[in-house]
């Protein structure tokens, strides 16, 4: 069907930043008309179309009315939405009442409302790529010594980005009922969900019971002293995060995820085969340090074979690439979650980021964290996925008769702190004990024994800071040759491997 014919708009509005900016106002009055003539033609839309989008503004707001009245489940017509608008200029001056019952009188059928709404979509990007054009290239001929190159492609590429994701470069001020709305359907999901978890399963059931899982926008670190657990654990949940990843189809052709996710881990630190091998431990039950040295039996080296085709299928992108700057891995994150998607973010560890150009020669390390820090909570929240960086403790846990980890003893702890959704530290009272063995033979070995065997395989996961919920102690079990962190079994005083 032909697009009707354009109504008599006397002021149609023109920005002056946008010469000839693309707009088909013909397709805007046959949507509307189509949504005033038949309501059920909106469920036919789809969730990406806003008001924004629409070029008049007099339509913007008449879209938003006709919106707010089908979710509220009022008619939404003429005559009622008239009242809304008997003080608005611009509805006056297209013609009131009588433009709207135009608009009816030459509504296309409702089969035919997503075919104008994608139009108009398609349209709403189109002037935004103008702008953000516009943008690039009145930056780059400034010149502007303070802002280097690199910085304008940075935000250049966060531009285009938040475009392709959202239709949209700056959201800007969000209406209470559209806050509300988002609000009430994670808590719908989460109430769905088996366990009724509002963010993504760690796979340890006392863990997430205390924070819910990982949610999106939140920047979560989880903090130790080395040879704690910190990657351990990371590789933990980012495995059981993969390997339960489903999705179901959308009608744009988009995939929703509804269980588990993808996962990109960054790992500054170690290998992408060392991490792979933690993994392989993890799936398969055989030591890592013995799959290490080869010293596996047929049967072991069956169970290796059969873990690694079951956990190769897993969307798990490991980027191990040393030294990496804040920029570059902010770029990469948005990449993956443009071709393939994102569900979670995970950095081993904050504090071998670099700061990139943005930092100085005279920015001392404090600054250059703090830096990192804000950034990836904006990142966090620009994929709308959480993100899982763990970090180094400072030496002075190691001076206190008390080894239990506290927000103060994170290093450059300022920033780190005060950026971070939650922050989660490990503690295994094992590892220090072990280290304090007495002589063999004394009393003292017996209750050092004693102790040991109490305490051996056992971890805490201490919450010292939580925005959605309280703070406390989390026990979980620990395999160290499998470095696995496991439940805590409720019968026996038992633990699984």
């Amino acid at each position: 069907m032909a697009l009707v014919p354009a109504l008599d708009l006397r002021s149609v509005s023109n920005d002056v930043n946008i010469p000839h900016a693309p707009a088909n106002v013909e397709a805007e009055q046959a949507l509307l008309g189509a949504l005033l003539y038949d309501n059920a033609a909106f469920e036919r839309l789809g969730d990406w179309l806003q008001a924004r989008h629409f070029f008049e503004p007099f339509h913007q707001r008449l879209f938003a009315a006709i919106e707010s009245h089908i979710r509220k489940g009022q008619l939404a017509e003429p005559i009622l939405l008239a009242e809304q608008f008997a003080r608005d200029a611009g509805f006056e001056e297209l013609g009131g009442v009588r433009y709207l019952a135009d608009l009816v009188d030459r509504a296309p059928p409702a089969a035919n409302a997503p075919d104008y709404a994608r139009a108009i979509y398609d349209l709403a990007l189109r002037r935004d790529l103008i702008r953000i054009g516009g943008d690039i290239a009145n930056v780059a001929s400034q010149g502007d010594a303070e802002i280097s190159a690199r910085d304008q492609i940075e935000q250049a590429e966060q531009q285009l980005y938040a475009l392709a994701e959202t239709g949209g470069v700056s959201q800007g001020f969000v209406n209470f009922a559209d806050a509300l709305h988002g609000a009430v359907t994670m808590a719908a999901e989460a109430h769905s969900r088996d366990g009724g978890l509002a963010g993504l399963s760690t796979g340890l059931i006392d863990l997430d019971n205390k924070i819910g899982g990982l949610h999106p926008s939140d920047l979560v670190i989880l903090a130790a002293r080395p040879s704690m657990g910190k990657s351990s654990l990371a590789c933990n949940i980012a495995f059981d995060v993969a390997r339960n990843y489903a999705w179901e189809p959308q009608p744009d052709g988009s995939k929703k995820t509804v269980r588990g996710g993808v996962v990109a881990f960054f790992s500054l630190e170690m290998a992408a085969e060392q991490l792979a091998m933690r993994l392989l431990a993890e799936a398969s039950g055989v030591s890592g340090d013995r799959l290490r040295k080869g010293e596996i039996d047929a049967s072991e080296f069956g169970r290796v074979r059969d873990a690694a085709l079951e956990i190769q299928e897993a969307p798990l992108y490991i980027d191990a690439t040393g030294g990496l700057s804040m920029a570059k891995l902010a770029a990469r994150a948005r990449r993956l979650k443009r071709m393939v998607g994102l569900d979670l973010l995970i950095v081993d560890y904050l504090q071998l980021i670099t700061g990139g150009d943005g930092m100085s020669r005279n920015d001392n390390r404090v600054q250059e964290v703090s830096m990192i820090t804000q950034s990836l909570k904006a990142l966090a929240k620009e994929l709308s996925i959480p993100v899982l960086a763990l970090a180094q403790l400072s030496r002075q846990v190691e001076n206190r008769e008390d080894k239990k980890p506290q927000l103060s003893d994170l290093r450059e702890s300022g920033s780190i702190e005060q950026d971070a959704d939650m922050v989660m530290f490990i503690y295994r009272e094992a590892y220090y004990l072990s280290r304090l063995e007495p002589r063999e033979g004394t009393e003292e070995h017996f209750k050092w024994q004693e102790s040991m065997d109490q305490t051996r395989g056992l971890a805490e996961i201490i919450i010292g800071k939580q925005r959605h919920g309280p703070i406390g102690n989390v026990k979980l079990s620990y395999n160290e040759d499998l470095t696995k962190f496991g439940n805590l079994a409720r019968d026996h005083n038992r633990y699984e491997r």
